[in-house]
């Protein structure tokens, strides 16, 4: 589908992965709404960005914020594509090291931030683009955002794997449950990239695991994960996969 045919939504649009992908569709001259939360620097963000270019503050676990931003994007033009980034971490062991169960309200706090508002916003946009009429036979592309913690999540990541997991899972049913609307569904899986969550590691760390990737050899920069949501939503033949954009990393246990 041609990117440039409507508007855009990216969740967690103010940082990271999302700002990379925001950045790629604004320089393509798509309309764009960055999602985020509150506290961020979305609307700095979205002016320094320029362009049809719009912030709105909301929660993705909340209909009624979401809604605002899908909102704001069919004022630009018609909805096609989604690029979910949004999400959060939350370490935890199942026995704490005072012997005592782990955190029940940590571990439904990561999974309803990641696995339920990955769900929210895909059923919200899923429906605007299901009303719009067909382009080359597509009326959208929703790109979710996973983690290769789906696959080998470390000790202390269980709800955050969890999460993950649920959105592999979440991914080819969607693509064929959306398939009669012609609506694609992918997700991307990345694997160590060098995001606002990783840069407040110490650099030692930060090296130690850049190492872990066997080529190449250091961490993913966000742009080489907008480049391929933006390839996903560009080639008609990608839906209902999860693609590993890892370094072919494989994580260990801790």
């Amino acid at each position: 589908m041609d990117v440039t045919s409507g508007s855009a939504v990216v969740t967690g649009g103010a940082s990271g992965l999302g700002l990379a992908t925001a950045r790629r569709l604004v320089g393509a001259g798509v309309p764009t709404v960055l999602l985020d939360l509150p506290r961020s620097d979305g609307a700095a963000i979205a002016a320094d960005l320029g362009g049809k270019t719009r912030f709105v503050a909301a929660d993705v676990t909340d209909p009624t914020g979401v809604n605002a931003a899908l909102d704001a994007a069919e004022e630009l033009a018609p909805l096609r594509t989604l690029v979910h980034c949004a999400g959060r971490g939350g370490a935890m062991r199942i026995v704490d090291s005072a012997g005592e169960p782990g955190s029940l309200e940590l571990y439904e706090s990561v999974v309803r931030v990641n696995l339920i508002g990955t769900f929210n916003a895909l059923r919200l946009a899923a429906t605007r683009m299901a009303r719009n009429e067909p382009v080359e036979d597509e009326r959208g592309v929703c790109v979710l955002t996973a983690s290769v913690a789906a696959w080998e999540g470390q000790i202390g990541q269980l709800p955050y794997a969890s999460a993950k997991a649920g959105i592999v899972g979440m991914t080819l049913v969607a693509a064929r449950d959306l398939a009669s609307k012609l609506i694609r569904v992918c997700t991307i899986a990345p694997g160590l990239f060098d995001t606002p969550i990783l840069a407040r590691l110490p650099e030692k760390v930060r090296d130690s695991l850049a190492t872990m990737a066997p080529h190449p050899r250091r961490l993913g920069a966000p742009d080489e994960y907008a480049r391929l949501a933006l390839q996903i939503v560009d080639n008609p033949m990608l839906n209902g996969e999860t693609i590993r954009l890892d370094g072919a990393i494989r994580m260990q246990a801790r």
